[in-house]
Parts: structure tokens; C-alpha cells; sequence
């Protein structure tokens, strides 16, 4: 009788070991929902930087005032009869002009 308890004790030890530590066991599975979780928030990132990208890319398309917000801060452009006025700090170096002479 001790025999087939210490038989029937083995046995199920045996079928417990791959859902424990086998390939599609528990741990297995906990691994793979952290992981899954880390894709979901990243994927989460990149839909808001998405939305931000498709927000600029209508601005660009349909309306002029986004293009010239770029072409001012980017390219340092300026419209008709306007006067450009750059203010520096202190500890920025003044400018060289042209007709400078050293």
C-alpha cells in the first residue's frame, strides 16, 4: 500500500512539473504578460506621437498660419515691410556686421 502512495505521489509530481516549469507553464506565462504590458505602453507612446505627427500634417496641409510659424522660427524669414529685431543676452556675442572693419 506504501508503495502505490509513494507511486501515485511521484505521478502527480510528474504532471505537475510541466505546468509549473514547463514550456507553457505559470511562470512561463507571467513572463509573457509583463512583456506583453511593456509592448502596450510603449505602443501607447508611439499612437500619441502619431496623433501629434497626423495633427502637424493637417496643420501643414490646411493652413497657411503653421507654415509660417515654421518659416519665421525655422528659417528666420520675414514678411514685407517687417523689421527683424533680435535681442541678446548678456552673455551672448554680439553680432558681426558687415561693414565692420577690424
Amino acid at each position: 500500500m506504501r508503495l502505490i502512495s509513494v507511486a501515485l505521489a511521484l505521478l502527480l509530481l510528474l504532471i505537475q512539473y510541466p505546468l509549473w516549469l514547463g514550456k507553457g507553464g505559470w511562470l512561463r506565462v507571467g513572463e509573457l504578460e509583463k512583456e506583453v504590458a511593456a509592448a502596450q505602453e510603449k505602443n501607447e507612446g508611439l499612437r500619441q506621437r502619431n496623433a501629434k505627427l497626423a495633427s502637424e500634417v493637417n496643420d501643414l496641409k490646411d493652413g497657411t498660419g503653421a507654415v509660417e510659424e515654421r518659416a519665421r522660427f525655422e528659417l528666420s524669414m520675414i514678411k514685407q515691410n517687417e523689421i527683424y529685431v533680435q535681442i541678446l543676452g548678456k552673455d551672448q556675442a554680439k553680432p558681426a556686421t558687415a561693414d565692420a572693419k577690424p
